[in-house]
């Protein structure tokens, strides 16, 4: 006998009326009425069924600290940065794991089981560190998180920058960071990029930097990044996030660029929350959008994934761990609006992230681990206009979250007595 079987999905490549076996923690078969027992069934009832929700690029060890020591008055990205300096010494390893789980219990709860997350590594205490070192350890069962040597206040800039972040990964985080915008001059931002990916290259850790979140066209670290990853042979590991320069490059430099990203084999990681929060703060009108050219990387064939990137922090005082928000907020920006670029949009939140972070076993085929999440939509345009209620959320073959269908109740003479948004959208 089977363990749980889900009757009726939904499937974001299209397929419907699937059924979904799931035996040992594995997906045990996938296809139309499966002649089968199993101690638990589901009705998906014509429901989306997909894979996790991945998140490629987060801030754990800040977020909830919205309001701490003060709130961002200007809300500018360089009133939070400001902000986290001031937080930073007063940061104790028990608060900063406590905002840690209780964001995973919402992330959960969102079906967002997989996430990596920037550590700052500028304090040489390396509070944060230790902290998110120890979430890590306690959310293993249910949420795959992957940590980030982030040197917030430049590598080179900080005072023993560089020997924080190096001692971040003798510590065990896994992957090498950076942010040479921030840097003090563009030499040293340069210089940044290629220290940080020789390192990266002789101890074998995937890169991931943040990299021009800024308006100025004249910031191309990306170039050197992409440059750099070839040079060490790091193709497929590296990651470029945010990436908002290119939103006022001219087209004939980004027309260079995009094919050089496309042969370092680079993932791309735009935020769409925060990049059309804190972008163009500089203009009054027209006003520049603020995310970097996600149809135009997508179209060269490059892996572009959205990151949530803050929630309830000093940055972004928004934010509940809603993939499909970031997706949502995409849509808009990137004036994706067509069907075909909804599923692209959808897949930069499943899929295509769990490419960035690298992960196997991940999917919805048979033989993976059964992790998926029953979605009250019935395809993903409609997940990602509606945003919708998680019915279940389930991980190695169990219900780990569950969530109500949301049905309204009318009152209305001569009306239906009940609403549900889900059976309003054409089958597209």
């Amino acid at each position: 006998m089977l363990d749980l079987i889900l009757r009726n999905a939904n499937l974001p490549d299209g397929r419907t009326g699937q059924d979904i076996a799931i035996e040992g923690g594995k997906i045990a078969e996938i296809s139309p009425h499966i002649p089968a027992a199993a101690i638990a069934e589901i009705d998906a009832a014509g429901y989306l069924v997909t894979p996790p929700f991945v998140d490629p690029h987060f801030h754990m060890d800040a977020t909830l600290s919205l309001g701490l020591p003060r709130m961002n008055r200007s809300g500018t990205l360089l009133e939070g940065i400001a902000l986290w300096g001031e937080l930073r010494p007063t940061l104790t390893i028990d608060a900063l794991v406590d905002r840690a789980l209780r964001y995973c219990d919402l992330a959960v709860s969102q079906g967002l089981l997989a996430i990596r997350s920037h550590v700052d590594t500028s304090d040489a205490r390396l509070v944060t560190v230790e902290a998110m070192l120890e979430v890590k350890r306690r959310v293993a069962p249910y949420i795959d998180l992957q940590l980030v040597a982030f040197p917030q206040d430049g590598v080179f800039r900080a005072k023993d920058g560089l020997d924080s972040l190096i001692r971040a990964l003798d510590m065990g985080v896994d992957i090498v960071g950076g942010i040479p915008h921030f840097e003090r001059t563009m030499e040293d931002g340069r210089l940044s990029v290629e220290t940080l990916c020789r390192l990266a290259a002789d101890r074998g850790l995937p890169v991931d930097m943040h990299c021009d979140e800024t308006d100025d066209p004249l910031s191309r670290h990306v170039e050197t990044l992409a440059a750099q990853t070839i040079r060490h042979g790091l193709q497929t590991r590296v990651a470029g996030s945010h990436l908002t320069s290119m939103h006022s490059m001219d087209n004939y430099y980004a027309s260079k660029l995009i094919p050089l990203i496309a042969e370092a084999q680079m993932n791309v990681i735009p935020n769409p929350l925060i990049n059309i929060m804190l972008q163009g703060r500089h203009d009054t009108y027209p006003k520049r959008r603020g995310m970097t050219r996600v149809r135009e990387l997508m179209a060269a064939g490059i892996n572009v994934s959205f990151g949530h990137d803050c929630v309830m922090d000093p940055w972004y005082s928004m934010g509940s761990g809603d993939m499909l928000e970031v997706g949502h907020m995409a849509i808009h920006v990137a004036q994706m609006a067509s069907v075909d670029e909804k599923i692209d949009i959808f897949n930069a939140l499943t899929t295509n992230a769990a490419r960035t972070l690298g992960l196997t076993d991940y999917g919805l085929a048979k033989g993976n681990t059964a992790d998926m999440v029953l979605l009250q939509a019935q395809n993903p345009a409609e997940a990602l206009r509606l945003k919708p209620a998680r019915l279940a959320v389930i991980k190695s073959g169990k219900i780990i979250a569950q969530t109500p269908a949301r049905v309204s109740t009318l009152s209305l003479s001569g009306r239906p007595e009940t609403v549900n948004a889900a059976h309003y959208a054409p089958n597209l």
